[in-house]
C-alpha cells in the first residue's frame, strides 16, 4: 500500500509530507483548493507524463516522492530483482520535474527510465475517475481480470505454456522442411560436392603447411644443384684425383733416386688428395640434409593446386574446406534422412496442437461461465448507484481460428446504460460519472483479484447524492477492508465512511504574498465541522453540524 507521499515544489505546493493508513482514505475540500494538483503530483510519481509547468513559479525543479509498504511476495518484487534494483524492504519511487520539461526518475535511489517507473506504478496504483486519462481502463486486461475472478489465472497460464510449445514444434517443422526442399533442389550438386570434398580430404592448415615445405624444396633445389656439380667436380667424372693419385705414385717410385726433390711434391699432393676426400664427405653430407626429391615437390604443388581449385570452385580459403565439406554432409544427411525428421516433427507439432487447443477450449467454456457470474455479481451493484436501468456485460468473442497465447477469446467489458440502446465498450458508452460507478461497482466486485493495492477514485460521486452517495461510500468501505482505498470526494456520505481523512485548501502565504495548498490530516471534532461544510457551504449551521453527526454515527454503526 501507499505509505508515504512528499511533494516539493510543485505548482502551488511548496512542502507536503502526508502518511497513509490502511482502508478507506478521503480528500476533501472546496473546488479549486488544489486536488487535481495533488493527483497530478501522484500520478507525476508513477510514471506520469512529465510537464514543466508543474514546477512551481520561480523554482528551478519540483519532485515527488511516493514510498510503498508491500508484502515480500508482491509480484513487484520480482520486476525490481529483474531490473537489477535493489530491494531491501519498502519501495521508494522518485520522480525530479524540471522547469525545462525535463524529468528524472529513481526507484529505491537509483536512477531508472520513465518507462520502468511507469511499469511500477501500474502494478501499484489505479487511479479512477471521470477522465479517461486517469481512468487507466485497458481493454486488454480484461482478460485477466476476468481470469482472476473466476480463478482461471493457473489454467491460462497451462494454455499460454501449451501455446509456445505448439509454436516452438511448428516453427521447429517449418525449418526443416525448408531445409528439406533447399537440399533437394540441389541434391545432385550436394552428392557431388559430398563426394568431391571427401576425397579430397582437406585438413586445417594444410595450404600453410605444404607452402612451406614448397618455398624449402624449391630452395633447396637451387643449392643441391651447385652442390651436385661441386660433388662431381670432385669425385665425379671430370675429378682431378685419379690423376693426382697417379702422378703420386709415380713420384714415388722415383722417391729412392732424388728423394729431397721429390718428397715435398709427394706431400703436396698428398695434402690436396686429402682436402679434396674431405671435401667429399662435406659435400656428401649437405646433399643428404637438402634431400631434395624433385618426385616429392611435384606431388606438393598438385596437392596446393588441388586444393586451392577446390577453394575457388565452392568460394572459401582453403582452411575453410573442411567446413564446407562438413555443411555439405549435413544437407546431404538431411536429404537422405529428413524425410522421417520431417515426418516426426509434424506429428509433434500435431499433437502440441491438439494439447493447446483441448486446453483453450476448456479455458473458453470456464471463462464464459465466469463471465456470467461476474455480470451478475457487478449488475446487483449497480441499482444502489443509480444505475439500475444499466447493464454490465463482459463481451466474450471466442474463434478458433485466432490462436494466441491467451486462448481464442477476446475479452472486453461492454455496458448499456438504459434499455433499448445499444450496448458497447464501457470506455466509449458510459459517461464520465457513469464509468467511475461501473468502475467502483466492478472493482467492489473483484476485491483484491487482479487489483493494484492502492485504488485511487476521483470524483466518482459528481453528480449524485442522498442514497447513491451513500452507497458509493458504503462501496469504498468495503474496497478498503481488501485495498487501500484513496478518495477525492466533495460527498460528505462518502467522507462519513472513511477511517482516514485529509483536507485540501488553499492559504495565503503573507510574508511572500502567494497562494499555497495545504493538506492536513482530520481528527474526529475536525472531520465533524469538515463533513458540516460540505453539508451546508460557506456557513456552518447548527443543523449542518447535527446532520454531519448523525452520518459519521451512522457510518460508524452500520453494517459495510
Amino acid at each position: 500500500m501507499l505509505a508515504a507521499l512528499s511533494i516539493r515544489d510543485i505548482v502551488l505546493i511548496e512542502r507536503l509530507d502526508l502518511s497513509f493508513l490502511p482502508g478507506l482514505t478521503v480528500l476533501t475540500g472546496e473546488t479549486g483548493a488544489g486536488k487535481s494538483i495533488l493527483l497530478d503530483a501522484f500520478t507525476l510519481a508513477l510514471g506520469g507524463r512529465g510537464d514543466g509547468s508543474l514546477v512551481r513559479q520561480g523554482m528551478a525543479q519540483g519532485q515527488v516522492t511516493a514510498e510503498f509498504d508491500l508484502p515480500p511476495d508482491h509480484g513487484v518484487r520480482a520486476l525490481l530483482a529483474e531490473a537489477g534494483i535493489d530491494d531491501d524492504g519498502a519501495l521508494v519511487l522518485r520522480r525530479v520535474q524540471h522547469a525545462d520539461g525535463r524529468t528524472r526518475a529513481f526507484v529505491n535511489d537509483q536512477s531508472v527510465s520513465a518507462q520502468m517507473l511507469r511499469t511500477l506504478g501500474r502494478r501499484l496504483v489505479e487511479i479512477h475517475g471521470q477522465h479517461d486519462d486517469r481512468a487507466l481502463v485497458d481493454p486488454a486486461s480484461h482478460r485477466a481480470l476476468l481470469d482472476a475472478y473466476g480463478g482461471l489465472a493457473g489454467l491460462a497460464e497451462e494454455v499460454g505454456v501449451l501455446w509456445r510449445r505448439w509454436r516452438a514444434t511448428r516453427s521447429e517443422a517449418l525449418a526443416e522442411k525448408a531445409r528439406l526442399d533447399e537440399a533437394a533442389k540441389e541434391a545432385d550438386f550436394i552428392r557431388h560436392a559430398v563426394d568431391e570434398l571427401t576425397k579430397l580430404g582437406a585438413e586445417p592448415g594444410e595450404e600453410a603447411r605444404l607452402a612451406t615445405r614448397r618455398a624449402e624444396m624449391m630452395r633447396f633445389e637451387k643449392i643441391a644443384t651447385d652442390l651436385a656439380d661441386a660433388q662431381d667436380a670432385v669425385g665425379g667424372n671430370h675429378s682431378p684425383v685419379p690423376g693426382l693419385a697417379a702422378a703420386v705414385r709415380r713420384l714415388e717410385r722415383r722417391a729412392g733416386e732424388v728423394e729431397a726433390l721429390v718428397r715435398p711434391a709427394v706431400e703436396a699432393i698428398d695434402a690436396a688428395l686429402n682436402a679434396l676426400e674431405l671435401a667429399r664427405g662435406y659435400l656428401d653430407e649437405a646433399l643428404r640434409a637438402a634431400d631434395f626429391d624433385p618426385r616429392e615437390l611435384e606431388r606438393i604443388e598438385e596437392r596446393l593446386f588441388g586444393l586451392r581449385a577446390a577453394g575457388r570452385k565452392y568460394a572459401c580459403t582453403v582452411d575453410n574446406l573442411p567446413a564446407v565439406a562438413a555443411r555439405f554432409a549435413g544437407k546431404l544427411e538431411a536429404l537422405d534422412h529428413g524425410a522421417e525428421t520431417l515426418r516426426v516433427l509434424e506429428a509433434q507439432a500435431v499433437e502440441a496442437e491438439a494439447a493447446y487447443r483441448r486446453a483453450a477450449r476448456d479455458l473458453s467454456e470456464r471463462r464464459h461461465a465466469a463471465a456470467a457470474a461476474l455480470d451478475a455479481a457487478v449488475n446487483e451493484e449497480l441499482p444502489p448507484l443509480k444505475l439500475e436501468r444499466a447493464r454490465f456485460i463482459t463481451d466474450v468473442q471466442s474463434d478458433e481460428a485466432e490462436t494466441q497465447a491467451d486462448g481464442f477469446d477476446r475479452i472486453e467489458f461492454w455496458v448499456r446504460t438504459n434499455p433499448g440502446t445499444r450496448a458497447g465498450p464501457m470506455m466509449k458508452v458510459a459517461s464520465g460519472g457513469e464509468l467511475a460507478r461501473f468502475l467502483l461497482a466492478l472493482k467492489v466486485v473483484l476485491a483484491d483479484k487482479g487489483s493494484a493495492p492502492t485504488l485511487v477514485f476521483d470524483e466518482i460521486d459528481t453528480g449524485v447524492g442522498g442514497a447513491v452517495a451513500d452507497a458509493i461510500g458504503a462501496r469504498l468501505a468495503r474496497l478498503g477492508r481488501r485495498v487501500q482505498v484513496v478518495a477525492v470526494t466533495h460527498a460528505p456520505q462518502v467522507a462519513a465512511r472513511a477511517g482516514n481523512h485529509f483536507r485540501i485548501a488553499k492559504e495565503m502565504v503573507a510574508e511572500h504574498d502567494r497562494v499555497a495548498t495545504r493538506v492536513a490530516p482530520l481528527a474526529a471534532a475536525h472531520r465533524r465541522e469538515e463533513i458540516a461544510r460540505m453539508l451546508s457551504g460557506a456557513e456552518i449551521t447548527a443543523e449542518a453540524r447535527a446532520a454531519a453527526d448523525r452520518l459519521l454515527k451512522g457510518a460508524a454503526g452500520s453494517e459495510i
